[in-house]
């Protein structure tokens, strides 16, 4: 009961980011970067609304050490951000003793030369195996070069699921290399992995 209730609580947390209008992305030079899209994603809310930001802890955290990094500025000690432009990719890492909250960020170009797919994903885990938080999740959002903004985009080919059809809890890893998406299924006996291919357009089975 536990567990759909936190999937119901991101579901909710998901949707008020969903239901934003469209997202401008601004760069400088031919093209954006990841650090680009990381900033337009992480300054979508309204800071002034007190009760929109205390909605998201995860949102949060990432987007203050995303502007102690734009401010030069050191990031707590159990805090690490990766920034990797070559790849497309960000990973933002909290420690505290055996846990980890992880949030990832990156982009693919599609095959139509005019538009981008990027992905926010959170995933928490404790000793080394994936225990749901509060705020976990997978959601994409498709960026569109002529106009230089980026929707909420459900089209992936990805069904997420947070439980398999046994009751199995289910993880999200985005690609730092390489373009395929991995999902972990944590089993008692072990975990066990299957990968999200990317066709230049949609990601399938």
């Amino acid at each position: 009961m536990k567990r759909s209730l936190l999937a119901v609580i991101f579901t909710c947390c998901t949707l008020a980011l969903a239901a934003q209008d469209a997202i401008r992305v601004n760069y400088k030079g031919a093209k954006p970067t990841i650090s680009d899209f990381v900033s337009a994603f992480l300054s979508s809310r309204d800071d002034d609304d007190e009760e929109e930001v205390d909605v998201d802890e995860a949102f949060n955290a990432v987007g203050y050490a995303w502007d102690q990094h734009l401010k030069g500025l050191p990031q707590a000690e159990h805090v690490t951000l990766t920034i990797d432009e070559r790849n497309g990719y960000v990973v933002y890492e909290s420690r505290s003793d055996n846990d980890l909250c992880r949030i990832e960020m990156c982009y693919w170009n599609e095959a139509d030369g005019k538009h981008k797919l990027f992905a926010y994903n959170v995933a928490c885990f404790s000793d080394g195996k994936y225990r749901m938080g509060q705020y976990d999740g997978l959601i994409f959002w498709r960026y569109d070069n002529a106009t230089k903004k980026m929707t909420n985009c459900d089209d992936t080919g990805v069904d997420i699921i947070y439980h398999s059809e046994d009751n199995v809890l289910a993880s999200y890893s985005l690609p730092r290399t390489g373009k395929d998406i991995t999902v972990t299924l944590w089993y008692e006996t072990g975990p066990k992995q299957k990968t999200l291919k990317w066709n230049g357009r949609r990601f399938t089975h």
